[in-house]
């Protein structure tokens, strides 16, 4: 089995810097407008707020690829958590022995422990539908279980 839960982006990258260009367009032709007519401090201020756009733009790009996948095959669950550059992976050898529990309280992050190691996941979904995917995970976790016993 296999659970991917990634950030819901409205933008794909192209698409992204599509609109920033087109913004620096705007704002450069603006601000050039206003130079010829006499205003010279207008094209400086539109360059540094594009600058400022673009900062964010380039901060908001380095999240928008984040994802948790999580894979449960026999004998082996695997979770690999992307955020930003970084990745965390953990293997739990032996599925049965898994703990699946929130993390603090309603609504927190599902924490996934065992055999000494843990990680926290389902960033990605709503907080009142985290219940649900930990008492899915449960009941996927079982099944491997009593699958591998059989």
């Amino acid at each position: 089995m296999r659970w991917h839960m990634k950030r819901n982006c409205s933008f794909a990258p192209h698409q992204l810097l599509n609109v920033y260009l087109s913004l620096c367009l705007v704002g450069l032709a603006i601000g050039a407008a206003f130079w010829i007519q006499g205003a010279p401090y207008v094209l400086p201020f539109a360059g540094a707020e594009l600058l400022a756009v673009g900062a964010a733009l380039v901060l908001y790009s380095r999240h928008a690829a984040d994802q948790e996948n999580l894979v449960l095959a026999p004998g082996r669950l695997s979770v690999a958590c992307t955020l930003g550059r970084r990745t965390e992976r953990v293997e739990f050898a032996a599925p049965a022995w898994v703990r699946v529990e929130p993390a603090h309280r309603d609504g927190s992050l599902i924490e996934l422990s065992g055999e000494g190691r843990r990680i926290a996941v389902g960033r990605f979904v709503r907080p009142e539908l985290r219940p649900a995917l930990a008492d899915e995970l449960r009941a996927a976790l079982r099944r491997t279980t009593g699958a591998a016993t059989a």
